[in-house]
């Protein structure tokens, strides 16, 4: 496998294999964020009074064209829980509304969802779905019964966090759109380790990061809503933008754009990480880090002799999680792999498992597996 370790900034001491956590940029893209940072600094009345628009179009056109949408129905934001606070707190929810989620969602965005109906009087629905995964037909039914006629709004992640499973977006919204109810997805794990075509999701709003599979900045996601929905959006911080003087044409992009002085050198260098990508080759990329990830949790489950959530791998891509046995202690594993063997990959109780949650990226290599391993034997 090719291994593009030396063009990123990550210690080199350290077996990383926590992409998904927070994600990683090569040196390449970083020095255009730098780049930008620079001129912003050299000239800040310049960059933000006068240039600032125009950055802001081409690098939303740049990311537009790689979602498939256009650019005027996606802006910048620092990351998904942002953009899922801009939508869920602009949605009209109150007493007898039900918002449906799947258990296997993200923490900081459950915590939204839990804050807004404890304010505003909604229900906060978490349907199970259970692992092991059958097929995708049934996790489609088995989550679509918890449709009621009180549900508004229907929260997925693309590809979950806990777990790093693929969920069939595409049909859960398909269903909902007949049934007349709002989609709202989280994929926050999507652009970067799969192919994301907007369209074929066909979801009302999507919020995304750019800073994790992508390998942008820290600081860089965005927000899609499809045209017919975008006038049901506030922004999250009245700023200029609201009641703007000079407009872009969309009141979408005038009122979430700007939000106050900010450095938006994480948004600029978006186009740069996107081109990285594509001078690389990501598909083969992404084909070889799935490879060594499978054969990953084949060789843990053979130590823990636990089978997988998975019944085969087209269930996950770069990012997928390994039960662990039940008397494990989460909390002391995660800090003997990363004291003792220098493996950073994070471990944690989901529901009633203990689960291992596995990143592989291109800057890994199979003797980053080896060192898990040989902390796995030593410590289970």
């Amino acid at each position: 496998m090719r291994n593009l370790k030396a063009q990123f900034l990550l210690d080199p001491d350290i077996a990383y294999l926590n992409h998904g956590s927070f994600g990683a940029t090569p040196e390449p893209v970083f020095r255009e964020y730098q780049r930008w940072q620079r001129e912003l600094e050299l000239q800040p009345t310049e960059f933000l009074g006068r240039r600032h628009n125009g950055l802001m179009k081409a690098a939303r056109a740049a990311l537009g064209d790689f979602l498939g949408v256009r650019a005027q129905d996606v802006v910048f934001t620092q990351n998904v829980t942002v953009a899922i606070n801009v939508v869920a707190r602009s949605l009209e929810l109150g007493p007898g509304d039900e918002v449906l989620a799947s258990d296997h969602e993200y923490g900081a965005c459950d915590r939204t969802w839990r804050f807004l109906s404890r304010k505003r009087g909604f229900a906060y629905v978490i349907w199970p779905v259970r692992v092991p995964l059958t097929s995708a037909e049934d996790l489609v039914d088995e989550f679509m019964r918890g449709v009621t006629p009180r549900t508004r709004v229907i929260f997925v992640s693309h590809i979950t966090s806990p777990t790093g499973i693929v969920f069939p977006v595409s049909e859960i919204c398909r269903r909902a759109r007949l049934a007349g109810i709002l989609t709202i997805v989280d994929g926050a794990h999507a652009p970067g380790q799969i192919p994301v075509d907007l369209p074929s999701v066909a979801s009302d709003f999507y919020g995304g990061n750019l800073h994790k599979w992508l390998c942008a900045p820290k600081g860089a996601g965005f927000l899609y809503a499809r045209p017919e929905v975008q006038h049901l959006l506030e922004p999250l911080v009245v700023s200029w933008g609201y009641e703007a003087e000079t407009s872009s044409g969309s009141t979408f992009i005038d009122q979430q754009e700007w939000c106050g002085t900010r450095d938006v050198a994480a948004f600029l260098a978006v186009p740069a990480a996107i081109d990285y990508q594509t001078q690389h080759d990501w598909d083969a990329v992404r084909a070889e880090c799935h490879m060594m990830l499978k054969e990953g949790l084949a060789r843990v489950t053979e130590i823990t002799g636990l089978p997988t959530i998975y019944p085969n791998d087209s269930w996950y891509a770069q990012m997928a999680a390994v039960p662990l046995p039940p008397a494990v202690d989460v909390g002391t594993l995660q800090a003997r792999l990363y004291d003792e063997q220098r493996v950073e990959v994070p471990v944690r109780a989901w529901n009633d498992r203990k689960l291992m949650r596995i990143s592989v990226q291109a800057y890994n290599d199979r003797q980053d597996i080896e060192r898990l391993l040989q902390g796995l034997r030593r410590l289970i």
